[in-house]
């Protein structure tokens, strides 16, 4: 499966966050498009509105598991993607900005 390191990552580059509501809510990188795993294929369409057609969709979790089976399902539908490795507690760890809803300093619940 096509992984992605946190530090690879640059400012512009597509992010697809799928941490459920509440993980969401305490802090996630500014700008990343937030589709809980739990209802992804509902709202998949989302996602295809959102995402760059010629670019790489980068999905993120907590720490790397939730969204590796988010990354096999998009690929299995020809879609570009990549899984953060270490997820949003590597992004954190990185020193990567997180912000809550109200775009304050938020934490990695």
């Amino acid at each position: 499966m096509p992984t992605v390191a946190v530090d690879e990552l640059k400012e512009e580059d597509f992010l697809l966050d799928v941490r459920e509501d509440d993980e969401w809510q305490a802090g996630h990188a500014a700008g990343a498009l937030h589709i809980p795993m739990s209802e992804f294929v509902a709202r998949y369409g989302e996602l295809a509105e959102a995402a760059p057609q010629d670019g790489r969709v980068n999905v993120i979790c907590r720490s790397g598991g939730r969204s590796a089976q988010v990354t096999m399902y998009l690929a299995q539908q020809g879609v570009d993607a990549a899984n953060v490795d270490g997820g949003m507690q590597a992004w954190e760890a990185a020193g990567r900005a997180v912000v809550d809803d109200n775009g304050q300093p938020g934490a990695v619940a």
